[in-house]
């Protein structure tokens, strides 16, 4: 039975989900924070956090489109298009091969506001002195995603392995691995954004197809409502953020990780969450 109050939850939810996923804080670690505060009872062994994801990589599916569909065209003949896409499947091969194997231990262990919290902390830590900083390679020119050499791509792939702690957050993960591997912020970023099509939509339907024994009946509307708040958020918070880093760096961010991680942390220890 669908209980409304559930419902608003799960539609709270998906919202978190779509304004955190490209953003470098951790979408996982606000859904695990958030399912904790608002006391949500239908997350299914944490499949509601990964389930609602799906939203994100309809999300940049149909915010590059265009471009999606002029690359479909030209692939067969375009070098540089299949250069890409398969620098794209290199940088997900590390977290979809490990991600598999320790998926069980991740979620029975890693998955709680603790975690997070220290995560979201030393993540903050790490982007800002990233920042600080930045790598010279990065500023020696705007990069394109065509050049991304696949030794970049496996160093992105490498780092964001890394994100498969909850609060880690993959998009940062990947952003600051590409940043190391010289590519400039704006290319890093929209990176990170076409990686999580194989890298969230392989993790979705891997642990749907795992976990459909833990999943009732009712609560697959709250699965499917949360998909479609985050696939609207997150086409709208990806707009924004291309169009910030024309002018700002990830600092900012680094700051609220620290900020948000100290407040969860004080929360979970004193018993409150």
């Amino acid at each position: 039975m669908i209980e409304f109050a559930e419902l608003i939850k799960s539609i709270l939810l998906g919202i978190v989900e779509g304004i955190t996923e490209f953003l470098p804080i951790s979408s996982t670690g606000h859904l695990i924070a958030f399912v904790a505060i608002l006391d949500f009872q239908h997350d299914a062994g944490g499949t509601f956090e990964i389930f609602i994801q799906l939203g994100a990589v309809l999300a940049v599916v149909f915010f590059y489109r265009a471009r999606i569909l002029d690359q479909v065209r030209r692939v067969p003949t375009d070098r540089g298009i299949q250069h890409f896409w398969a620098a794209i499947v290199l940088a997900g091969i590390p977290a979809a091969v490990i991600g598999f194997l320790v998926r069980d231990t991740v979620k029975d262990v890693l998955f709680n506001p603790t975690v997070v919290a220290i995560s979201l902390i030393i993540g903050g830590i790490v982007l800002i002195v990233v920042e600080q900083r930045h790598v010279p390679a990065a500023e020696s020119g705007e990069t394109t995603l065509e050049s991304v050499t696949f030794g970049q791509a496996l160093l992105i792939g490498v780092v964001q392995v890394i994100a498969l702690i909850p609060g880690v957050s993959r998009s940062a993960a990947s952003i600051i691995g590409g940043m190391f591997g010289g590519l400039s912020r704006q290319t890093a970023t929209e990176f990170s954004f076409f990686l999580a099509i194989p890298v969230l939509g392989g993790a979705t339907i891997v642990d749907l197809l795992l976990s459909l024994d833990e999943i009732r009946s009712d609560e697959i509307v709250y699965l499917v409502v949360g998909a479609v708040l985050s696939a609207v958020v997150a086409w709208a918070a990806i707009g924004w953020l291309l169009r910030y880093l024309q002018q700002h760096d990830f600092r900012a961010f680094g700051v609220y990780r620290i900020i948000a991680g100290v407040i969860l942390l004080l929360l979970a220890v004193t018993g409150l969450l």
